[in-house]
């Protein structure tokens, strides 16, 4: 069941690995090019924002990593002008964006989704909407386009226990400060096996 937090102004979910492939099928099933905009957002860590600038220019392969990244701009958690990132790019996540890229014929400089953020975001509601009108589970009409974005961080930085400064890296957070909030509480399956593991 979506995790919610609704103690403060902001509304904020946590979807976990599961609800995070019902969202894609959803989108799938809708169009590719809103597959390919929530996989950015709750694979890649993405914003609403950043989706919109990558394109088939900015994947390439880290040789001293071995692995996959992709060129992205978004938000300056220091303030300013938008800061460029290389987020890193699951395999299936770079497999499904080629094939995007060769059957819609998308040049290199162009962006995988051409649309503005205000439709990625209405994506969003309307597919958690339908989510939640089928499963009779409300708390999905709560969930937004960055909450794809925070279950991507709280999986890696407190299920998966990924380092702080790798999540920084990726995720383009310049400060303990602006990533803080995404440290949020374990969910029980995490605080199981933490305490079976120690012994209790």
């Amino acid at each position: 069941m979506v995790r919610l937090d609704d103690s403060q102004s902001e509304t904020k979910c946590w979807l976990s690995n599961d609800e995070i492939d019902t969202v894609e099928q959803h989108a799938r099933e809708r169009d590719w090019t809103q597959e390919i905009a929530i996989q950015l957002m709750s694979r890649v860590g993405c914003r609403a924002s950043g989706v919109l600038t990558a394109s088939p220019q900015g994947l390439a392969w880290n040789s001293e990593g071995e692995y996959w990244q992709l060129e992205v701009r978004g938000k300056n958690t220091k303030g300013g002008h938008k800061a460029q990132r290389d987020a890193y790019l699951p395999e299936f996540v770079k497999t499904n964006l080629d094939r995007y890229e060769s059957e819609r014929n998308i040049g290199a400089a162009d962006p995988y989704v051409d649309f503005s953020v205000a439709t990625v975001r209405r994506w969003v509601r309307e597919i958690t909407n339908e989510i939640a009108e089928e499963t009779g589970n409300e708390r999905w009409n709560h969930v937004s386009s960055h909450d794809l974005r925070r279950s991507w961080a709280t999986h890696h930085l407190v299920e998966k226990g990924v380092a702080v400064r790798v999540m920084m890296e990726i995720g383009g957070w310049s400060s303990y400060e602006s990533i803080e909030p995404y440290l949020t509480k374990p969910t029980p399956s995490r605080i199981g096996s933490e305490m079976e593991s120690a012994g209790f």
